[in-house]
């Protein structure tokens, strides 16, 4: 299982970093979290510049990334497992985070989410999550 964890990662990376901003991540087997700023015109247009992601530029619309995304990945999934139709129940669900205080609090939640299910004592135990990445960079500002 742990392929589809990294196979999840890496579609993530292509069509959802030239769009947003990651905090935080915690894949967990039926769910995910992702606390995520999505990037203006200018943001993905300076990205571009920097990684020359296409041949010309162009800007993104954040929920059409997520769609590819889904279905690319999906698409992956069920032909491994040989299973058809979706494999994402409902759409994904957006919070506007405005407060740092609720901001710190998303964060921990997410880091969480594994012991909180249940699937290891301790959630730093987990190897699907951010934990260890944000704290490195909150320690070394």
């Amino acid at each position: 299982m742990g392929h589809y964890y990294r196979l999840f990662v890496q579609r993530y990376a292509r069509y959802i970093e030239p769009i947003a901003c990651t905090y935080a991540y915690c894949l967990l087997r039926n769910h995910f979290h992702l606390p995520v700023r999505t990037r203006t015109q200018e943001e993905q247009e300076a990205l571009f510049e920097t990684l020359k992601v296409f041949e010309t530029f162009r800007v993104l619309s954040p929920s059409r990334q997520f769609s590819k995304l889904f279905s690319s990945y999906a698409k992956a999934f069920n032909k491994a497992y040989g299973r058809s139709g979706s494999l994402f129940e409902r759409p994904f669900r957006r919070l506007e985070v405005e407060a740092d205080t609720y901001f710190t609090q998303l964060v921990a939640y997410i880091h969480q989410n594994p012991q909180r299910h249940g699937l290891v004592a301790d959630f730093r135990d987990w190897p699907f999550l951010s934990y260890e990445a944000t704290r490195r960079v909150s320690r070394n500002p």
